[in-house]
This record gives structure tokens, C-alpha cells and sequence, in this order.
């Protein structure tokens, strides 16, 4: 018998080549994703992350009465309010090329996804019109299309209907806007959507699906019909709105609404990029309570076996996780289930408590959104060194025996504590539906020092705005946001602003030191043109700015536009 050394060769070859894509598949499916952009509407006002934690931190509560302006029959409802964001109807159609039909009959939740995704990106420093073309995805939550009732007669939406309140729209539109490539995925599995929104992310990323992320979800209601439905099914809700999250005194959920979206990354990607990690999803896991205590009711069992798939999937013990925000929606027999599963978990064979809260006591369960807003907050919390006190909770409740485990619930806020090692934090969302979701973030490691060098004896700041009034709003923006935050270098300012997107009408500001930028700063947002520099770009660090000043509008189907 013969061989032929050529195709023997040949074989090998390609038996070589298979291995080392398999090893590559391997190493990509154990490679940290790092968190490298985030950006969030809550209720009380708040409109980014730094705000987010600002609220949580200072322990603020953002329950209050119902929206006035959306038409809605408030006498009889079942509860005092919720957590809303109030101005929801506020839209910048033409920055992202909506006609004002289109923005009239588009979903507020399609409006906030546009927004949120615009800021999401500029806090990555990734200028979004680098990104036509590419393999990004989005991955998005969004559970609720109650606006379109409001479209039946559309007289001055016709032709927009579908597409103005559609979830495989609302992704999709962003696909579009930025000329995405990769997979646009809406789904639905009730308030754990953006959880597992950020799991499917996560996955993508390690199979090299996609080469970068948007994950997150997205809740406005834009009727009354959830609090009505809950009303009827028995569901509990609170009397006055408010989660008391583990509390003795805990009478039911509070509904709120909220918008929350991540950039996630490869974190290999990440560092060649030079975005900014602000931390590390090490592990996620979902599941499903399947045929447990009844259709809508929590199931224990299951909730243990998704916390241990999670934290094998992050190569992690129990005890190498610090804290746990819960899902708790302070209904007493969620909190009672979920307590005992964390207890099993979490609370066993370690030296140190693992706390827990749940931010639902500041802003109430914002469904959607309550996922991607609980990884926000832990991102923010282990950026900070603190974990925040849950509201609201005379004691912790005595349905839970706490002495089965080491779990604390957090009634007073607490510096995080030092264990040697990176702090690492975990997330639970839990759907209506059973599906369930758990995520282990880790602390990024501290950034590496800028370039070191003289700076530039004279610095340039570039501005932008898709209009006149844009420009200035966003020259006023900046100006009050340095004049708050001293210490930021002009170097990092203009750094920063490079990794943006230029826009119709510009300003440049220079100046040899801050003051000098701060007056040039003064005389845009007063409506004095500044005229372009040609100052070379500096090199510098990735700060936090105020992000772009969208000129919003109401855009609100009300009884009359029917």
C-alpha cells in the first residue's frame, strides 16, 4: 500500500489548524467580557450612572404619584403610585433621522433604547459612526407595547403603527441607525429580560459571534393596564408604591419604569482598544423554575441550581463573591424563597457575611429594566468601595430564618471589605414567566496610567451638536460639569471629547490652561461662535463627560391626535 505523502500532509495540516480553532474557541469561552459603556434613565430624575449612584448612595427614594400627562383614570387603582420617568414623552427625532410622524407613533421605549445607546457608546469612547458595518449586536428586553393601543385610529401616524410599537423593531431600529452587522435579538422573559439580555450578549461575544455588545432592557408603561392586571391576578402590590425589600413591614411590589443599556466587549478587545473596563462579567447563568409552586410563584430549588451554574460558569466558589443584589420585589413569598436560596448558597462555608440589597427600595421593580439597573448599580458599588443600604426595612423579615447561612441584608449602608482579591459582586432577575438569571461581576483592575510627557502648551477642546442649539446646550453642559469637577485635567477633557462624533456645527475652545478654556467655554453656550484650532490632539486618559444634549420635545399620542 502506497501513501501519498503530499494529501498525508495536507491532512495534517488541516488537523493542526482545527486544533488550534478549537483551542481559540476554548480560550474565547472562558475569556472575561468587560463592561467597557453604560448609560440609564431611572425614576427621580435620574439620567446616568454617576446620577444612579448618586441616588443609591445617598439612600433616596424615588416613589411618587402617577404620570399627569399621559391621560390616564387614576381613581380606583389599587396603589398610591410607583417610580415613573416622568418625562418619557421628551424626544429628539431629527438627531436620529425620525420624521415627526415616526416619532409621534414610535414607542417611548424605542425612543429611550436610541438614546441610551447614543450615550451608552460615548461614555466607551467609541465614536458610533466607526461602528457602520461592523459585527456589533443588540440585545435588548422590552416587555411592554401598550402604546400602540393609542395608535387604532392613526390619522396622523398612518403607515407607522407596527413599526412604531414593535419589539423586534425597537433592536432593530438601532441596528439600523448605526449600520449594525451583528445579531439584533428583542426579547421578552418578563422582569428578567435585560439579565438574560446581557447573558445571550455575554455568549455571543465568547463565540466570537459578535465583536462588541449592546445589552439591556427598557420599561415605560404607557397605560395603566399592568396595575389593573395585577389588581386581577392577586398579585401583590404595594399600598403606597414603595419595595420593602426583606422587610418585616413588606406588602407587595411597587411597579416603576425604567432604561438601562451596557457595551460589552471581549476584554482582550477591550485593552487593543483602549476602552475603558469598568468591570468584568466573570460568569451568567439562566434557567427556569418550570413546574414549581404554581404558575407565577418562585421556586427555590431552581433558583439554587441557577446561582451554582452562574458561579461554575465564572470558575468561582460562593465565598469569592462579596455581595448579592437580589431580585427582591418584597412580595412575602418571593423574598421568603429567594432569602432561603441565597442562604443555601451564598451563605454557606465562608468567614464573612455576604450582603445583600436590593435597589427595587429606591426606585421600585422596573421590570425591564430591573436587571441591567441592578449590574449598574453593583458596577457602580464596587467602583466606589461602598454597598448601599436597602430602604425601607423596619427589620428583616421573620419569615426567613437569617441564622441558616451567613447573609446580611444591608439596613445600613457598608464600606465594602478588603479581602485580598478583586471585589466581586452578583445580580438576580427572576421573570413572572420562571425565567430566571444570575450574573457575577468582578472589579476591573485600575486603568494604566496616561502618557506620561509635558502637556501641550496650549490645549483644544472640540465640541459638536447636530444643531445650533445643540452645541450650545452642550458647550453649557460641559461648563458646568468642569466648573464642578476641578481637578479634571484640560488634557483628559480634550482627549475625551476626540473619541466623539463630529457633528454639523462645531466650536473649538482653546487655551493654555482651564480658566482660559472655561471663558471659550462660556462665550459657545452664550452663542458666540469659537472658531476651529489647529492644535494638534493631545493624548490622555478617558474621563467622564456630560453626554450629547438632545433637544427634546414631547412626542405623546393623546386623545385629541386620534
Amino acid at each position: 500500500m502506497t501513501v501519498d505523502v503530499n494529501r498525508l500532509a495536507a491532512a495534517l495540516r488541516a488537523a493542526m489548524r482545527e486544533n488550534d480553532r478549537l483551542k481559540r474557541e476554548a480560550a474565547g469561552a472562558e475569556e472575561p467580557v468587560a463592561v467597557v459603556g453604560m448609560a440609564c434613565r431611572f425614576p427621580g430624575g435620574v439620567t446616568g450612572p454617576e446620577e444612579l449612584w448618586d441616588f443609591v448612595a445617598q439612600g433616596r427614594d424615588a416613589i411618587g404619584g402617577f404620570p399627569a400627562d399621559r391621560g390616564w383614570e387614576t381613581a380606583g387603582m389599587p396603589c398610591a403610585g410607583g417610580g415613573f420617568l416622568h418625562d418619557a414623552a421628551g424626544f429628539d427625532p431629527a438627531f436620529f433621522g425620525l420624521s415627526e410622524a415616526e416619532a409621534l407613533a414610535s414607542d417611548p421605549q424605542q425612543r429611550l433604547l436610541l438614546e441610551t445607546s447614543w450615550e451608552a457608546f460615548e461614555r466607551a469612547g467609541i465614536d458610533p459612526v466607526t461602528l457602520r458595518g461592523t459585527r456589533t449586536g443588540v440585545y435588548a428586553g422590552v416587555i411592554f407595547h401598550d402604546y400602540s393601543y393609542r395608535l387604532r385610529r392613526p390619522a396622523p401616524v398612518a403607515g407607522h403603527t407596527y413599526f412604531g410599537s414593535a419589539g423586534s423593531i425597537a433592536v432593530g431600529r438601532l441596528a439600523y441607525t448605526y449600520g449594525l452587522e451583528g445579531p439584533a435579538v428583542a426579547l421578552d422573559t418578563a422582569c428578567s429580560s435585560s439579565l438574560v439580555a446581557l447573558h445571550l450578549a455575554v455568549q455571543a461575544l465568547r463565540r466570537n459571534e459578535c465583536s462588541l455588545a449592546l445589552a439591556g432592557g427598557v420599561s415605560v408603561m404607557a397605560t395603566t393596564e399592568m396595575f389593573e392586571e395585577s389588581a386581577r391576578n392577586g398579585d401583590a402590590l404595594s399600598a403606597d408604591g414603595h419595595c420593602r425589600s426583606f422587610a418585616a413591614a413588606a406588602d407587595g411590589m411597587g411597579l416603576a419604569e425604567g432604561a438601562g443599556l451596557l457595551v460589552v466587549e471581549r476584554l482582550a478587545d477591550a485593552r487593543r482598544h483602549g476602552h475603558p473596563v469598568l468591570a468584568l462579567v466573570r460568569g451568567s447563568a439562566t434557567g427556569q423554575s418550570g413546574a414549581g409552586n404554581g404558575f407565577t410563584a418562585p421556586h427555590g430549588p431552581s433558583q439554587e441550581r441557577l446561582i451554582r451554574a452562574a458561579l461554575a460558569d465564572a470558575g468561582l466558589t460562593a465565598a469569592e463573591v462579596d455581595a448579592v443584589e437580589a431580585h427582591g420585589t418584597a412580595t412575602p413569598l418571593g423574598d421568603q424563597i429567594e432569602a432561603h436560596a441565597l442562604l443555601a448558597t451564598y451563605g454557606r462555608d465562608r468567614a464573612t457575611p455576604a450582603y445583600l440589597g436590593s435597589m427595587k427600595s429606591n426606585f421600585g421593580h422596573t421590570q425591564a429594566a430591573a436587571g441591567v439597573g441592578g449590574v449598574i448599580k453593583m458596577i457602580q458599588a464596587m467602583r466606589h468601595g461602598l454597598l448601599p443600604r436597602t430602604l425601607h426595612v423596619d427589620a428583616p423579615t421573620p419569615q426567613v430564618d437569617w441564622s441558616e447561612g451567613a447573609v446580611r441584608l444591608l439596613t445600613e449602608a457598608e464600606r465594602w471589605p478588603d479581602a485580598g482579591r478583586p471585589r466581586r459582586a452578583a445580580v438576580s432577575a427572576f421573570g413572572v414567566n420562571g425565567t430566571l438569571a444570575h450574573v457575577v461581576l468582578e472589579q476591573a483592575e485600575p486603568p494604566e496610567p496616561a502618557p506620561s510627557g509635558p502637556p501641550p502648551a496650549t490645549i483644544a477642546w472640540h465640541l459638536s451638536g447636530h444643531t445650533p442649539e445643540a452645541l450650545r446646550a452642550q458647550a453649557s453642559r460641559l461648563l458646568d460639569h468642569c466648573a464642578k469637577n476641578g481637578d479634571l485635567s484640560p488634557a483628559d477633557v480634550a482627549y475625551s471629547l476626540s473619541r466623539r462624533t463630529r457633528l454639523a456645527h462645531r466650536a473649538t475652545v482653546s487655551g493654555t490652561g482651564t480658566a482660559e478654556l472655561l471663558r471659550g467655554l462660556a462665550e459657545v453656550a452664550d452663542g458666540h461662535a469659537a472658531g476651529r484650532s489647529d492644535v494638534d490632539e493631545v493624548e490622555g486618559r478617558l474621563v467622564e463627560l456630560p453626554t450629547y444634549a438632545f433637544q427634546r420635545r414631547r412626542y405623546w399620542l393623546d386623545e385629541e391626535d386620534r
